[in-house]
């Protein structure tokens, strides 16, 4: 369930190149503080994935819930 709740999050990605450097830049809307940035998309992709896999576990220990995510349950009944 948990890779599938982290596939499901990952598909919300919003990526974009920064001008200022070209680096690419993704974040996930809906989930606070979760960003990367890397040289290539694909880079981006693995950081963001990690930080959000981290994210997960930090919120679990801290008994938080998770953001709700359509086909999953609510924030209120997914395990953290």
């Amino acid at each position: 369930m948990l890779t599938n709740y982290i596939q499901a999050a990952m598909r919300r990605t919003r990526y974009e190149i920064l001008p200022d450097d070209g680096t690419f830049y993704g974040e996930i809307p809906g989930f606070d503080g979760i960003y990367a940035n890397a040289n290539t998309l694909e880079s981006c992709r693995e950081e963001l994935e990690e930080v959000l896999e981290e994210w997960i576990l930090f919120r679990g220990s801290e008994n938080l819930s998770l953001p709700a995510i359509a086909g999953f349950p609510t924030e209120d009944s997914l395990p953290a």
